[in-house]
């Protein structure tokens, strides 16, 4: 990013994902004492680092009984953590309330791009629960162990639930921002993903991409300028949305990060109300962050029916009042009371716009491509 590198920050060693083998967690995420309000999400931030075994008996796991017969593993995306620690929850009482025997189900998480690698280099996932449908169409694409047509196979695309992109700034909006465009003046640091390894990143990326198109139309290169001058104002890329949630939030580092609109709450509800405020863009990105079964692994493993029965518990109405709680939006709205509804704000799809999500991934994410144009270094 020209002209930046003594502001830049490179990708974040705590949100890689969680490996095969076991590491450790750099120094840089370790929790200091001087921020205990912080303390819970920084330690779920550097869990994937210690192993998909590790990972999954932290996160979102429950105390395996010993007569177990079958045990669930869900390689999910950064900011789902919370979320799905309650509906795996939620389900397993459902389960065995019904007579299914007792179930454990074990989440793994990170950059929703790292984690399709993990399943594609053979972690043994039964179910992901990813940020992008291009992650889950490389697993599909690379490995055969997910159908080319999955969004078919459950209701709504295989979206139990959507989310979109707003902004967390410092307590009384010093920098008085209030839309994308105010993200690329040359006062404002900007956090946010890497959109390589993160689908929040690739969210951010795309909705301010979105915004520029609404604004300049047809004149590409103005929306490139728009969105490279964003990308020089940034002063993180973490590999992982939680990454960047921790640099903004604990490190105190840049002005503004552009979240998932249920990681906005989370930091708000973690580090307090008197420390950020959330602002909501006139329009932002409809992000649609995709489920689905990893057939190949449960025929293997024997756990498809447990597997489909998780994936088909996200759209119950008990699933669905969950994932309004942790302020996703979900995709029944009539399971929910009208206070509980999420704020109507106007959103896009970015696939009206820039076309399928294989085109996408590859003109924008791929190496070389688009975002690789906009922040090379100069």
């Amino acid at each position: 990013m020209a002209g930046r590198d003594s502001d830049f920050v490179g990708p974040q060693g705590g949100e890689t994902p969680a490996p095969v083998r076991a590491g450790k967690a750099p120094a840089r995420h370790k929790a200091s004492g001087r921020r205990r309000a912080g303390l819970s999400l920084a330690a779920v931030a550097g869990v994937t680092v210690l192993g998909l075994s590790a990972a999954a008996s932290l996160v979102g796991s429950f105390p395996r009984p010993a007569h177990a017969a079958q045990a669930l593993l869900n390689v999910s995306y950064d900011p789902t953590r919370e979320l799905y620690r309650d509906l795996s929850a939620a389900f397993t009482a459902d389960w065995e309330k019904k007579g299914g025997g007792a179930l454990q189900v074990r989440t793994s998480h990170g950059g929703s791009g790292a984690q399709a690698r993990t399943v594609i280099d053979g972690a043994p996932a039964d179910v992901v629960t990813l940020g992008i449908p291009s992650d889950i169409d490389a697993i599909a694409r690379l490995t055969g162990k997910i159908p080319a047509d999955w969004r078919t196979k459950l209701p709504n695309n295989a979206l139990p639930y959507t989310s979109t992109v707003v902004f967390v700034v410092r307590k009384g909006n010093p920098k008085n921002i209030h839309d994308w465009s105010d993200l690329v003046r040359e006062d404002v640091g900007v956090i946010t993903p890497n959109p390589k390894t993160s689908a929040g990143g690739r969210w951010n990326f795309l909705g301010a991409w979105g915004y520029a198109a609404e604004k300049f139309g047809k004149d590409d290169a103005k929306i490139r300028e728009f969105v490279g001058a964003l990308y020089r104002n940034v002063k993180s890329l973490d590999t992982g949305a939680r990454g960047s949630t921790i640099t903004f939030a604990q490190r105190n580092f840049g002005a503004v990060l552009p979240a998932w609109e249920n990681e906005a709450h989370l930091i708000t509800g973690e580090f307090g109300k008197d420390r950020f405020d959330i602002v909501t863009p006139k329009t932002s990105i409809l992000a649609e962050p995709p489920v689905a079964l990893v057939a190949g692994n449960v025929d293997r493993k024997g756990t498809r029916k447990e597997a489909e029965a998780f994936l088909k518990f996200l759209y119950t109405p008990e699933a669905q009042r969950i994932i309004a709680k942790h302020h996703y939006r979900p995709s029944d709205v009539s399971a929910l009371k009208p206070e509980e509804r999420p704020a109507d704000i106007k959103l896009f799809r970015i696939e009206d716009l820039l076309g399928g999500w294989d085109v996408i991934q590859k003109t924008y994410f791929d190496n070389g491509g688009v975002f690789d144009q906009l922040t090379a270094r100069k």
